[in-house]
Parts: C-alpha cells; structure tokens; sequence
C-alpha cells in the first residue's frame, strides 16, 4: 500500500476529486494548508501598493492506494492539476506497513 500526499492549488482540488472519483477513489483525506515552494510567493499590488505574498493557500489531498493503482493515481493527480506556471504544487508517495478498519476490524488490502 502506498500513502499519497498532494499538495495542490484549491481552484484545482474539485476538478482533481470528481477525476479520483472516477477511478474509484472516493474516500480522502482534506486540509487547507498554506506555505510557499521554491518560488518564494508571489507580488501583489492593492491600493496602488506592492506587497508580497509568501505564505499561500493550498489544499491537501492524502489518501492510501493499493500498490498497483498508485501510478495511475498520481497520474491522474498530476494531470488535472497541472496548469504549467508556479505554484501547482507536489505530489509524495510513502510506503504503508499496515491499516485497520476500526469499524470492521479488517486489516491490510482487505480494507480497499
């Protein structure tokens, strides 16, 4: 199992669910969060005044996959969140030793 962790754009994050949806991937888990990448912020002007902004908000997407879906997954995160100018976000994978079900008890792949 693999635990896929997708920090995106909040325009993106409805367009990027209704696609998880329809692989089957209904169930995730979702924060607002903020921070900055590489590129540090961004520069407004409000009030004829330059200000910058280098804490922006993002969504986080986590969610556990079955090993053999996990490319496809991230593929199809990656695909519809891609707008091509900074600031899309990143996409990171880590290994899943085990799971449980609390309400069923059930453990490892069956809770897929």
């Amino acid at each position: 199992m693999k635990k896929i962790e997708a920090i995106v754009r909040p325009e993106r994050f409805e367009i990027i669910k209704d696609a998880l949806s329809d692989l089957g991937y209904d169930g995730m888990s979702v924060s607002e969060v903020k921070g900055h990448g590489n590129y540090k912020g961004v520069s407004e002007v409000w009030r004829g005044k330059r200000y910058r902004v280098d804490i922006l908000p993002k969504i986080k997407i986590e969610l556990v996959v079955p090993d053999k879906d996990c490319e496809k997954v991230i593929q199809t995160i990656v695909d519809e969140a891609k707008t091509g100018t900074v600031g899309d976000g990143r996409v990171f994978v880590f290994d899943v030793a085990d799971a449980h079900r609390i309400r069923t008890g059930e453990k490892g792949d069956k809770i897929f």
